[in-house]
């Protein structure tokens, strides 16, 4: 049975971007476009999703039949993270085989349902995770997220020669903290730069498929489990992370290619 439809990948050259808030949102943002939407947590050492998507203590994944895992089921979307197994307070401290080990069964015992886009939120850098993912399964695609410094450019390089070397289409960089807006004034601030050189991504076979700035409700979402794309749906934030996920759809074969999606006038997108 396939585990879905797209698979995109989410990483980052380092640790400190953005990356789960981006793999958050997009998952948000591909569910609004009118897709079926799953989401796996492979940070295993910091896992994230239960707090960013706002998953209770007390919300855990159950063993089905045949000892298959039932996953947790948030905003309508089926999600899985070694934080719904593990106290907050302990750490995941595994050599790679162990790691491996895990995301296999994640990736093999989880019923999933066939949706859509299952996305799949790594952990920083170029490690055991990302090459044992690559060998498991078809990643359809993925992104790299980045902020704006001259010195982001050479882990998005590094990220870019990861997927290329694991045989995984690279669909786009998202720019995250491209700017920071005075929410009064509306003056715009460069606090990491005046941004990726484009030029230099082209020339690395990429581009970037969406700025997002640094704003403050885009963090308190993910701090109080309701990201932006659910939390304000008309912001222009939102709206941001809407485009990149429409663009993404475009771009793993929209209505007609493999896997492509028939989007839906679908309302409102979300149940809590």
């Amino acid at each position: 049975m396939s585990i879905a439809k797209n698979i995109i990948a989410v990483g980052s050259g380092k640790g400190g971007v953005g990356k789960s808030t981006v793999a958050v949102n997009l998952a948000m943002a591909l569910k609004a476009e009118g897709a079926s939407v799953a989401f796996l947590d492979a940070d295993l050492y910091g896992p994230s999703a239960p707090t960013m998507f706002g998953v209770g203590d007390d919300e855990k994944p159950q063993v089905g039949e045949g000892q298959t895992i039932v996953p947790v089921e948030k905003y309508g979307i089926k999600l899985m993270s070694i934080g719904f197994l593990v106290p907050h307070e302990d750490a995941i401290i595994w050599r790679g085989p162990m790691l491996g080990k895990m995301l296999q069964q994640f990736l093999s015992q989880v019923v999933w349902g066939n949706p859509d886009y299952l996305v799949i939120d790594l952990p920083p850098g170029t490690g055991d995770i990302q090459l044992s993912l690559a060998q498991l399964i078809p990643v359809t695609g993925a992104v790299v997220v980045t902020t704006p410094q001259d010195v982001a450019l050479a882990d998005v390089r590094r990220s870019i020669k990861m997927f290329e070397k694991t045989n995984v289409p690279l669909l786009g960089v998202v720019e995250n903290m491209s700017y920071f807006e005075t929410p009064d004034t509306k003056q715009r601030y460069q606090i990491f730069g005046g941004g990726a050189d484009k030029e230099k991504l082209k020339a690395l076979g990429t581009e970037i498929i969406g700025e997002l700035p640094l704003e403050i409700p885009t963090r308190e979402g993910g701090d109080q489990g309701k990201p932006i794309v659910v939390s304000a749906p008309d912001s222009e934030q939102a709206k941001r992370f809407r485009a990149i996920a429409r663009r993404l759809i475009a771009k793993q074969g929209g209505e007609s290619g493999p896997g492509g999606l028939d989007l839906p006038d679908v309302g409102e997108a979300y149940s809590s």
